[in-house]
């Protein structure tokens, strides 16, 4: 009998790029998973696996970290990652708090599918050309060419508006607001990143449809305002919210608004989020229209927006340190790890005792509202109990000892500073939440005291060029012209430092005296830009 798997049919994927250019080699960490035997067998340079420092090969211990932790493993295609259930976790914090409250709005998830056709691809030409270099296309069956390839979607403006065509009739069927949370595929060419940049991401994306501009414009600053809560109150990121030039905008937009982190130790801004107005543009393009309460044809007004897992990415990057990751309390699956720590003068007694007393505590927190979780390995000392906690980033560490035994207390270990204090029994369900969201409060005001570090302002190319070499984010009078900001990236590159670009225009300007010249070109500024190298 023949064997089933070969007689299906096979899909083969093949990329277009509009360009050939050569495939970055992806770099995988040098270090190998430490071995679990003990705490002697743990590396010595940070007693956690890492074979380098934050500070000193930031790449390096990005790409070790990340897998260390066991939040990604490497897959067999370049660009591609396996989200473990670490991380994948956190996605599902970010997921279940941003999609309750989309749906307070009035948004509705639904599921397109994952191919395009070509014809489909191309009917917004201005669109299609700012991913034409990243699309994967689809172009036999079996052995069997295709008679026309079908792309893998890099987005789904192409994929949703045909039928929103069909849908939209009348001002009755407006506003039109549906999301869906999906993966796409953009076949990068430059260096693949774990959650920062791969050929597969998970995001969600919405599309939604409206009668007037105004209400599209309210929407786009609600849910850049949600996406910056993402950010700020669940992963204790601090980002600005601004605008995208003309240059940066999502291709085929009328604006594009975003939220903007900043990376201190490479020096390089990253794109958090962005929520763009989409104008009448698409709506002409696939024929959204609608009769008007004056019984009058018009055309939608529409818009588009969408976060990714790369904001695992910015988190584990902010917060990291030598000994691992460090993640937020509201967003980390663990918020607190009992760790019982018997010894071998302890009778079997009172050994119970501890681990009863251990059980005891889990419960109580439980009850409580904290995720918490007890380490009972007994083939493990506590120290590597200590380190294998830390390098995944739990936020609390409860420890309970012979000495704590007898003094009805345990020793609370935070990851974040590695501040201890003993705390009664009684005392737990109520101090616990209350150091949890202590330090989700700390952990982004000391971000944002290292964001702000790296703002300066400049009003000439010189002040401009000292700051980028500071590796800071540059806040400078640009007279909001396109060749100014090819200019700018042009001239800023250096041997050792990509170029400049302009990461936003903020939401927040600073004054703008009258007569002030744009830094590059001289000419009367029409704002403050945000620029900076970037990710």
């Amino acid at each position: 009998m023949a064997d089933p798997a070969a007689q299906m049919e096979q899909l083969t994927v093949n990329v277009k790029p509009q360009k050939e250019k050569k495939e970055k080699k992806e770099k995988k960490p040098k270090a190998e998973k430490p071995q679990q035997g003990g705490g002697k067998e743990i590396k010595k340079e940070t007693k956690l696996g890492l074979a380098v420092k934050k500070g000193d090969d930031f790449g390096e211990w990005y790409s070790q970290v990340v897998v260390e932790s066991e939040m990604i493993s490497y897959y067999d295609v370049s660009g591609c990652y396996i989200l473990r259930p670490w991380s994948f976790a956190i996605w599902d914090e970010i997921k279940n708090w941003f999609d309750a409250e989309i749906k307070k709005l009035g948004v509705q998830n639904a599921y397109f599918p994952l191919f395009i056709t070509e014809d489909v691809l191309m009917t917004e030409k201005e669109h299609v050309e700012g991913f034409a270099p990243e699309v994967a296309w689809v172009t036999k069956s079996g052995g069997s060419e295709l008679e026309k390839p079908i792309a893998i979607r890099p987005t789904s403006e192409t994929v949703m508006y045909p039928y929103y065509a069909q849908w939209v009739r009348s001002h009755r069927d407006l506003p039109l607001r549906l999301n869906q949370w999906t993966n796409v595929v953009r076949w990068e060419f430059k260096h693949p990143t774990p959650f920062i940049r791969s050929r597969e991401f998970l995001w969600q994306e919405g599309h939604t449809v409206f009668a007037t501009k105004e209400e599209a414009d309210a929407e786009v600053y609600t849910i850049l305002d949600l996406y910056r809560r993402i950010y700020e109150d669940l992963l204790a990121v601090p980002v600005i919210k601004g605008v995208k030039s003309e240059k940066e905008k999502f291709a085929g937009a009328l604006y594009t608004t975003t939220v903007e982190a900043f990376i201190p130790e490479t020096g390089r801004g990253i794109q958090g989020a962005t929520s763009h107005c989409l104008g009448q543009n698409f709506s002409k393009m696939f024929g959204i229209e609608f009769e008007t309460e004056g019984k009058e044809r018009a055309h939608a007004w529409q818009n588009s927006w969408g976060s990714t897992t790369r904001s695992i990415g910015v988190m584990v990057m902010t917060h990291g340190d030598d000994k691992g990751v460090v993640i937020p309390p509201r967003v980390c699956q663990i918020q607190v790890v009992i760790v019982p720590i018997p010894n071998s003068k302890l009778g079997k007694e009172a050994t119970d005792a501890m681990m009863a007393k251990a059980d005891e505590i889990e419960q109580q927190l439980k009850a409580a509202g904290v995720r918490v979780t007890s380490d009972r390995r007994d083939n493990y000392t506590p120290g590597w109990k200590y380190n294998f906690w830390e390098l995944r980033g739990v936020p609390l560490r409860v420890e309970l000892g012979p000495k704590d035994m007898d003094g009805s207390c345990v020793m609370v270990v935070r990851r974040d500073t590695g501040a201890k204090q003993s705390l009664g029994w009684a005392e737990l369900e109520q101090r616990v939440p209350e150091i949890l969201q202590q330090m989700q409060v700390e952990m982004l005001a000391r971000a944002r005291q290292a964001f702000e570090a790296c703002i300066e302002k400049a009003l000439n190319w010189e002040d401009f060029m000292a700051a980028l070499e500071r590796k800071h984010m540059v806040l400078a009078p640009w007279c909001d012209e396109e060749e100014a900001e090819d200019a700018v990236k042009k001239n800023s590159a250096t041997k050792d430092a990509m170029g400049a670009k302009t990461l936003c225009i903020p939401l927040e300007q600073p004054e703008l005296p009258e007569g002030t010249k744009c830094f590059v070109t001289g000419k009367p500024a029409k704002n403050w830009a945000l620029w900076g190298r970037s990710y």
